[in-house]
């Protein structure tokens, strides 16, 4: 039986091979050639993270504890108690994250790339009942003419550099003095040297929202406003180095109505930046620096105050923030040490008179002043697994608010102690 099997298959071969062969004499058709580059590449990524934690004193913080922002106020109960001055923990693995990133065929003669990501972290502007839900992180578009690119869809807010951002273990990411948050955006990047490029970026507020004004809609001040946000860079990017300035301008509409009339009163106001980045295979070391107004969206310190008189409509300033960190890290494959230093300071509207306050870091007649963070942690890492221990100290400034959103008198310093282990499996 074999041998009848093994008859038949090399009977079949020949009879397959000439019909496939041509006489010498004939020339055979071309065969069209056949490229070696997918033309469609589909791949998955991802990591499994769970954070322990615990706090010494409440926090404003989000998704039950997840993130925290800053210490709160002293706040005394009937017999004289600091009900803040609490301890607190929590495990979570909502910071789990899962994407997907695609290429394929040229578009205009544009290199195409397309990126969907999200975890399961909640909606930002709801309720705790939100955690675990999943959460759209990216969707966009990138297409790349070598020289030239355009992205089209929501990504990191342009002062948000994934370059140069802080390498702490807490899901914070250095929020408060880093700059942080996605939006809706159209940007094109022009390489004006090997090095050196230019970013220009249009986005409005989305997945981190403007300050909610009452008689408004979640992000209408940003809505209301025919203007996007508007925002433009210089990077240069060598072997070791990563540099770059850049600036923006925003203007809002809080309200299309005011005291019933019609109200056309914008809040504008400009910040700039800057970030540098030194990394060799045994250390890296970032710095960062903003200054501007109304950062509330880059979930920083800052917003606008409202100003009313009688009979007229609501009028507003921005309020001006600055701040800065500092992230030097071992660039160890196994062990990997660093150390993290932030400070944001309020330093109000400089306009008196301000009858509401849409501020981060203001609450009733007691704000933020300044607020400073210094934590230590020690990466220890196995082929794509990650667990990492870190200590974390922040301080809040807290005290009466002038009438220009500004704190001076009656100061009181708050500290949070956090104490963390994250472990992280990628994929």
């Amino acid at each position: 039986m074999k041998k009848i099997i093994l008859s038949a298959f090399a009977a079949f071969s020949l009879a397959g091979y000439s019909q496939t062969t041509t006489p010498t004499t004939t020339t055979a058709p071309a065969v069209p050639a056949v490229s070696s580059d997918k033309e469609w590449d589909v791949s998955m990524y991802g990591f499994v993270r769970t954070d322990y934690f615990v706090d010494t004193r409440r926090t404003s913080n989000v998704r039950e504890y997840n993130l925290n922002l800053y210490p709160l106020d002293v706040l005394k109960d009937v017999n004289g108690k600091d009900v803040n001055a609490v301890p607190s923990s929590n495990f979570l693995s909502v910071t789990s994250r899962l994407g997907v990133k695609v290429k394929g065929p040229n578009v205009w003669g544009a290199k195409m790339q397309g990126t969907l990501e999200g975890d399961f972290f909640g909606n930002t502007e709801g309720a705790t009942s939100s955690i675990g839900l999943f959460r759209l992180r990216h969707a966009y578009v990138n297409m790349d003419w070598s020289k030239t690119s355009l992205l089209l869809g929501q990504t990191w807010v342009p002062a948000f550099v994934p370059e140069v951002m802080p390498g702490v273990a807490n899901f914070n990411t250095g929020i408060l003095f880093n700059p942080f948050g996605w939006a809706t955006q159209f940007r094109i990047k022009q390489n004006l040297t090997k090095n050196i490029s230019f970013a220009f970026t249009a986005y409005k507020e989305r997945e981190f929202t403007t300050p909610v004004v009452p008689a408004s809609t979640q992000n209408g001040p940003s809505t209301n406003s025919v203007i996007p946000s508007l925002h433009g860079q210089f990077q240069y990017k060598g072997k070791n180095i990563v540099a770059g300035v850049g600036a923006e301008y925003k203007s809002l509409q809080p309200l299309i109505v005011s005291n019933n009339q019609v109200s056309t009163e914008k809040v504008t106001s400009a910040t700039v930046l800057g970030y540098f980045k030194y990394a060799n295979e045994k250390v890296s070391f970032k710095a960062y620096g903003i200054s501007g107004s109304n950062t509330y969206n880059m979930v920083m310190l800052g917003g606008f105050a409202g100003y009313t008189t009688p009979g007229g409509v609501e009028t507003y300033k921005a309020s001006k923030t600055s701040a800065f960190w500092v992230d030097i890290a071992s660039m160890g494959k196994k062990v990997a040490p660093g150390m993290f230093f932030g400070y944001s300071k309020n330093n109000g509207t400089g306009k008196d008179g301000a009858t509401a306050y849409y501020v981060r870091g203001i609450s009733g007649t007691r704000g933020i002043d300044n607020v400073w963070r210094a934590s230590a942690r020690v990466d220890f890492k196995q082929n794509k697994f990650r667990v990492t221990p870190e200590l974390e100290y922040t301080a809040a400034t807290w005290g009466d608010v002038t009438s220009s959103g500004s704190v001076k008198d009656n100061t009181t310093v708050v500290g949070n102690f956090r104490a963390l282990v994250s472990c992280v499996y990628t994929f």
